[in-house]
């Protein structure tokens, strides 16, 4: 810059040439406003060093003077001081102005990056409304089903008409919706009028399945049952089955997540413990799925806790609540098709139906068990049994509860299977003979003996909330037969995040929950940046506190392609998927947060950080019914380590978006094969 600026100015000496009648300057600079150190208003003033300044008029001894010379001298100094004033502004001025333009340009950035996310955005709306009249449709059907139960409960009607009633709505859904969409402005005698003369002899269709459970998504999480509940019920609903659930009232329920949440007026007893215990009934509808939550009075410590597991008194606790849903099933009239139970803390339902509840109306429904943990199975000593009504004698037999292992106690989990009609065992990765072989963790001639009842059915994932062509969180939306919008999204999180902009750049995610091996994270990212890559480590969990392990790690490294982000946050999560090449994993089996179907999902490559377990590299004979997830994996990812899928990208980057698009095309959501094995149990159960 200077260089040019002299180029421009010609120097001092050859104006003072050129001009032999310039004046003398004056002695001082008259400039506004002074500042200290020289600078005037933000610019810079040089004073002056000849020192002729200072002395004014005063005049000197002749002999002394040298006109000429002197005259010369001081010209030539006032003009060198003007001419680096005038320098040291013009460079303050540009690079004032250079800042300026950088704001501007990123100021604009980010508003074309806003207004795409308002475009969006309202298009999502758009979307909302145009699905809000279904949303509205399944509040009525879920409404009028819940003033049934109400007026059971009140005993304004027999539970034989009410059980005819729920079927005729479940079954004419369309029309009873149209017909009843003022159900919330009726009072009780106007609705049974109105039901009494509405038309009957719709064709049966669907089944009605009540899940009787302990997690549901978004209202209480912990592990992969929230989840599964939610994005199972959702599936079968939008297939034509009526899905309701069952869940404890929590005091630390999410309860904003509950449409039309109303108490039910009517006292509701039930058994435990050899006494009649009263209720408080709940009932809502959460993401167009009936829920009705159970709140013991006299036993409310059991549900008002800081944690939903990992008391002493566990068994107590569920063991109450899974007698209460009965309890409350048989008194409502209800009559599902499918009772459907979870894990160890409902499993106690399976003998109660059998033992106690089957004559009393139920005549027509069936158990369905899924087991998500085969390693969690609760047990206890047998005489707590008599606490919920059963006979300890009776259960503690080798071939019901009595544990395989300590034959003194009663295993909850075996007894589930074993008074199951369907077992369920969620497993995206394994085939039912290495589960049974491999991963029954002592319940091996359990699963075994009751081989044909089970079945193991993948994880899932919410396509309705986790789609590239139509996410709301995302700059520009795209799929596999347009990957364009894939850029864009990797340029706006690397922008996000503050990282060099570039989309040519790998750009690695890695979604985490928990990292145990801080020299694991440490190898993940030097082998990433050193092949010139870009590494976001994200820490998506909405429970636990912050992981200062990983943020001190990063700080540490000082790597500018290294970022760090705690906590949930669910629109960076969807970019995070949308903008990286490859995801980074613990495992392929990953139930709760479904890393891989949904990487899968956004064109992103995953890469699975643990190897296969030991278990799992024999007896390949064990695979021959694996899930079509499974199939896909072992065929594509399974054993293809970080560096190899870098050098995959970076070699090859055609083949790579094929085979990206590829895994696009692929349906593993919920909807999809999960859905269709727990249809396809259900419907065996008929013919039983």
């Amino acid at each position: 810059m200077e260089a040019l600026i002299r180029a421009a100015i010609p120097s001092p000496v050859h104006l003072l040439n050129r001009s032999a009648a310039i004046q003398r300057p004056p002695n001082h600079l008259s400039v506004s406003r002074s500042r200290k150190n020289g600078e005037v208003n933000g610019l810079y003033s040089t004073p002056s060093h000849t020192g002729l300044e200072d002395q004014g008029d005063e005049q000197m001894p002749e002999e002394t003077i040298q006109p000429s010379n002197l005259e010369a001298e001081g010209k030539h100094a006032n003009i060198w001081r003007l001419f680096k004033e005038a320098q040291q502004n013009i460079l303050y001025l540009n690079k004032q102005r250079l800042l300026v333009i950088e704001e501007l340009e990123k100021a604009n950035r980010e508003k074309q990056l806003l207004l795409g996310q308002i475009e969006h955005f309202q298009l999502g709306n758009q979307a909302l409304d145009g699905r809000a009249n279904g949303t509205d449709r399944l509040s009525i059907f879920w409404e009028l089903l819940h003033r049934i139960d109400s007026m059971v409960l009140t005993q304004k009607v027999n539970i034989e008409e009410a059980s005819n009633w729920r079927r005729l709505i479940m079954d004419s859904k369309v029309s009873i919706v149209d017909a009843f969409s003022d159900v919330l402005d009726q009072r009780d005698s106007e609705l049974l009028e109105k039901l009494r003369h509405f038309a009957d002899g719709c064709k049966r269709n669907g089944f009605h399945i009540v899940q009787i459970c302990t997690e549901m998504e978004p209202l209480v999480y912990v592990g992969s049952l929230a989840s599964y509940v939610t994005g199972l019920s959702r599936a079968l609903q939008r297939k034509g089955h009526t899905v309701e659930v069952v869940l404890p009232k929590y005091a630390r329920l999410n309860l904003g997540e509950v449409q039309g949440l109303r108490e039910i007026e009517a006292e509701f007893y039930s058994y435990y413990n050899g006494q009649l215990h009263g209720n408080r009934i709940w009932t809502g509808i959460v993401h167009g799925i009936g829920v009705t939550l159970i709140e013991p009075i006299f036993f409310s410590s059991f549900f008002s806790r800081e944690k939903i597991y990992g008391y002493s008194d566990d068994f107590e606790r569920f063991a109450y609540f899974s007698r209460a849903a009965l309890d409350y099933l048989v008194k409502t009239g209800k009559k599902p098709d499918v009772l459907h139970i979870h894990n160890w803390q409902t499993s106690i339902v399976g003998p109660l139906f059998w033992d106690i509840f089957v004559k009393q109306g139920l005549e027509g429904t069936k158990i369905v068990l899924t087991c998500h943990d085969l390693n969690s199975q609760c047990l206890e000593q047998p005489d707590k049994l008599a606490l919920s009504g059963l006979e300890p004698a009776h259960l503690h037999r080798p071939d019901r509860f009595q544990d395989n292992v300590r034959a003194s106690l009663v295993n909850l989990l075996k007894g589930g299977i074993v008074y199951s009609n369907k077992v369920v065992i969620i497993s995206s990765m394994h085939s039912k003979g290495r589960i049974i072989h491999n991963f029954g963790y002592g319940l091996q001639p359990t699963l075994a003996i009751h081989n044909d009842k089970l079945l193991i059915a993948p994880s899932g994932f919410d396509n309705s909330t986790w789609d590239p062509s139509q996410d709301k969180f995302l700059p520009k939306n795209y799929s596999a037969d347009d990957l364009e919008g894939k850029a864009v999204c990797k340029v706006a999180l690397q922008h996000h995040v503050g990282l060099p902009k570039d989309a040519s750049v790998a750009l690695v995610g890695w979604i985490y929950q928990e990292v145990s091996d801080m020299n694991t994270l440490k190898t993940v990212a030097q082998s990433i940046t050193h092949g010139g890559g870009q590494l976001i480590l994200a820490r998506i969990d909405k429970m636990t506190n912050l992981d200062r392990a990983s943020e001190s790690f990063v700080k540490d490294l000082k790597d500018e392609n290294v970022r760090f982000i705690d906590g949930y946050d669910e629109a960076l999560s969807h970019l995070i998927f949308a903008g990286s090449d490859i995801i980074l994993c613990q495992s392929f089996e990953d139930p709760t947060l479904q890393v891989p179907m949904k990487a899968l999902k956004y064109g992103a490559a995953p890469v699975a950080l643990s190897s296969s377990d030991d278990r799992s590299r024999h007896s390949a004979d064990l695979d021959h019914d694996i899930s079509e997830y499974a199939q896909f994996i072992k065929s594509t990812f399974e054993n293809i380590p970080l560096n190899q899928a870098l050098g995959e990208m970076r070699s090859n980057p055609s083949k790579w978006k094929r085979k990206m698009a590829d895994a696009m095309d692929k349906d593993f959501s919920w909807d999809a094969e999960t859905c269709n094995i727990h249809i396809s149990a259900y419907a065996a159960l008929k013919n039983l």
